[in-house]
């Protein structure tokens, strides 16, 4: 069962029934690190660079992307190294898209199972 709530710097924070930030403008870094922490994951440099990406592309196009999509933004933007699925899925094991944009504090990609 999903959580309903994560409490973040002793604020109640809601989540959708997915699981993610119901309120994307109360994301912060905290809500990333509690989300990794929940998910077995240290966030490196790497992972920050991802978030970041998803949390503007969000900002710019109104919705999440999608794998193919965040792959080919990202080789546009930062290269071929950091534009590939191997190297996402390698910081990202869960999905790339899926766990980058609930870290991100953002809706689920519309094509995300």
């Amino acid at each position: 069962m999903a959580l309903s709530s994560i409490c973040i710097a002793g604020k109640q924070l809601e989540l959708d029934k997915h699981g993610y930030l119901a309120d994307i403008n109360q994301w912060q870094p905290a809500v990333a690190e509690h989300f990794a922490q929940l998910e077995q994951l240290t966030l490196t440099a790497a992972h920050w660079e991802v978030i970041q990406f998803v949390r503007d592309f969000y900002q710019e196009f109104g919705t999440s992307p999608a794998i193919r999509v965040l792959v080919k933004a990202m080789a546009q933007q930062l290269g071929p190294d950091k534009g590939n699925s191997k190297y996402l899925f390698m910081l990202f094991p869960q999905g790339p898209a899926k766990q980058a944009t609930r870290l991100a504090g953002l809706p689920k990609p519309a094509r995300c199972l």
